[in-house]
């Protein structure tokens, strides 16, 4: 495997750390009034989901983790696992509930991810970066109450509830950024 330097540290960047591979969250270079310049970075074991928060001087390294992305398909829900299809190979795998429920607050059993495999192995999935999903519920908007950004709660179909403007209404579709579970825009249908 290649070895990154920590200069070449970056979010995002997949590495091995105690032979399991973490992706890097956070890096942030400290120079600090004497001595070596150092590197301090946050971790995700992607694997278990735990945090690892880890100092690197500028001479250190870590290897690069092998991990490879695939195109895939959330299938459905067993029990305490998620199952999902690999694209190219039409295989099924599946991930405990525990490491990634909160990517899959915005996904219903079709929608299209990225999986991530380690050894053969899959070890995590990534949701798009935005869905388009309909409203299923939302309160009616309060006539003049139009003073500043009105939000109000609003359940999709999938089950999950997000702040929307006063404007939308039930049966309207929207986009959501799956990320942060925050409103877009209204789509057109």
């Amino acid at each position: 495997m290649a070895t990154i330097n920590a200069g070449e540290f970056k979010k995002g960047i997949k590495v091995l750390v105690e032979n399991e591979p973490y992706e890097m969250l956070e890096c942030h270079f400290v120079k600090p009034g004497k001595g070596q310049a150092l590197y301090r970075t946050k971790l995700r074991n992607l694997l278990r989901g735990s945090l690892l928060e880890r100092t690197y001087r500028s001479g250190d390294g870590l290897e690069a983790a092998d991990v490879h992305r695939s195109d895939g398909v959330y299938s459905y829900r067993d029990g305490d696992n998620y199952v999902f299809m690999d694209n190219a190979s039409f295989e099924q795998y599946s991930l405990p509930a525990a490491v990634i429920e909160d990517d899959m607050r915005f996904l219903m059993e079709g929608s299209a991810v990225g999986l991530l495999y380690w050894n053969q192995q899959l070890i995590s999935m990534s949701p798009p970066q935005q869905v388009i999903m309909a409203v299923t519920y939302t309160e009616p908007a309060a006539r003049g109450n139009t003073a500043t950004n009105v939000t109000k709660p609003a359940t999709l179909e999938c089950g999950a509830e997000v702040q929307v403007p006063a404007f939308i209404k039930e049966g309207d579709r929207i986009k959501i950024d799956t990320e942060s579970g925050a409103y877009l825009e209204r789509v057109q249908s």
